[in-house]
């Protein structure tokens, strides 16, 4: 008798981040500006080479990175993580403790570890519209509900509006089963947004009121990823309307240096809440890879990572400023509309007349046939319901792929503007 998924209690579906990273990677001719991948031309191939051979030279000490490293993550790389957050916030050391900061396999593991721990199947997170899909997925996975809240014109979160939707639940007695609030808050994957400092502390002031205590994840991972200059807004673990509140603060060292290496970091207020996570993530892999650690230590700590992250900076923006102006006023005359990023490795477009850009549009079709590949908008919002929206990613082509990247684009969004009037 065959087994089906279903009779095992499966629930979880194909995932849409590794549909289409597969997509990309298996069509050659095909440009893809949807996998937030980042640049391969620009890795630091000689930094490793060189980060390699010290740690290979400090004899017994650099054995120990090919032993097992320990679940929370190397000392010498959380205590530099630390003072890194904290130089990022301008705070004192006394006020970030490095015991409460794990390493993680990417952010992605700290936000996946974050759900498995905090939420039962049936509960509730509110999300920012549009948010990090992939996040969605995870929700999805564990069978817990995305809370979209209201937003305003200008991307930021509507407190007003926040308020009325908790007052909500807890008229319908379910104020208890929404267990956290979920921010991409520096340069946002998908939007480019960044969440202002005051929003963020008038969000802090609101959940710290509630009866049910709601846990905060911040997800930074483009913090460190501006063009000009950091956004200035500190962190959800410093400011003090949250001092009452368990807050997660996740980020990543892979996007500005190696993504290969897949080592991420998270910092959390709350013992109970980190000793669960250090539990299940002991259980899944007993620890981040020590080397790929090692690596990253040494190069935060002979100072090549922030050469490179300067040099990528200036990079991504050349890159952002390539495809912004090849798209520029040929597809804004046909009624598109986008934001210039000050960071990040997206734009975030806006179809004209609400026409539709989901992967089951025509316009999707058409934009596959003109050999350009994009990511649906409709993946970050919560039930798919806004499909005017679209995605599209600079990091990994070089300048002139991106530039026959955006024609082939216009092409496809031409030749929906004259379907249109035909």
């Amino acid at each position: 008798m065959q087994v089906k998924l279903s009779d095992l209690g499966m629930r979880q579906r194909p995932s849409d981040i590794t549909r289409l990273m597969t997509f990309a990677l298996n069509q050659p001719n095909m440009l893809s500006l949807a996998a937030g991948f980042t640049d391969n031309e620009s890795l630091p191939i000689e930094d490793i080479r060189e980060l390699v051979e010290e740690i290979a030279d400090s004899g017994a000490k650099g054995k120990t990175t090919l032993q097992y490293g320990t679940n929370k993550g190397r000392d010498r790389l959380r205590s530099l993580l630390a003072k890194r957050i904290r130089s990022l916030d301008t705070i004192h050391e006394s006020q970030l403790d490095e015991k409460n900061l794990f390493i993680s396999n990417g952010s992605q593991q700290a936000l996946y570890l974050a759900i498995q721990t905090l939420c039962d199947p049936g509960d509730y997170v509110l999300i920012e519209q549009p948010t990090y899909f992939v996040f969605l997925e995870i929700l999805q996975g564990f069978g817990v509900n995305a809370v979209a809240m209201p937003m305003r014109e200008d991307g930021e979160i509507d407190l007003a509006g926040l308020e009325r939707l908790l007052s909500q639940f807890e008229s319908n007695g379910n104020l208890d089963k929404i267990k956290a609030l979920y921010l991409v808050s520096y340069f946002s994957n998908p939007s480019g947004h960044c969440v202002s400092e005051k929003v963020k502390s008038d969000i802090g002031s609101l959940l710290s009121r509630q009866k049910a205590p709601i846990a905060v994840i911040e997800d930074a991972a483009y913090r460190e990823l501006y063009y000009q200059h950091p956004f200035e807004s500190r962190s959800t673990v410093v400011l003090e309307s949250f001092n009452q509140l368990p807050v997660l603060y996740t980020s990543t060292l892979t996007k500005p240096y190696a993504s290969g290496l897949k080592v991420g970091y998270a910092y959390c207020s709350n013992t109970k809440w980190l000793n669960s996570m250090l539990s299940v993530k002991g259980k899944q892999d007993f620890g981040t890879a020590n080397f790929a650690q090692a690596i990253l230590e040494y190069a935060l700590a002979s100072g090549r990572f922030d050469t490179h992250l300067t040099s990528l900076r200036g990079l991504y923006q050349s890159k952002m400023v390539t495809l912004h102006e090849s798209l520029g006023d040929s597809l804004k005359s046909l009624g598109w509309e986008w934001e210039e990023p000050k960071g990040g490795l997206y734009l975030w477009l806006k179809s004209p007349n609400e026409m539709r850009t989901d992967g089951e549009s025509q316009f999707h079709k058409s934009c596959i046939e003109n050999g350009v590949f994009y990511v649906p908008g409709n993946l970050c919002h919560h039930g798919n319901e806004i499909r005017s929206r679209i995605r599209l990613s600079f990091g990994s082509l070089n300048l002139a792929d991106i530039r026959e990247a955006a024609n082939r684009f216009l092409a496809a969004a031409e030749s929906m503007a004259v379907s249109a009037i035909t």
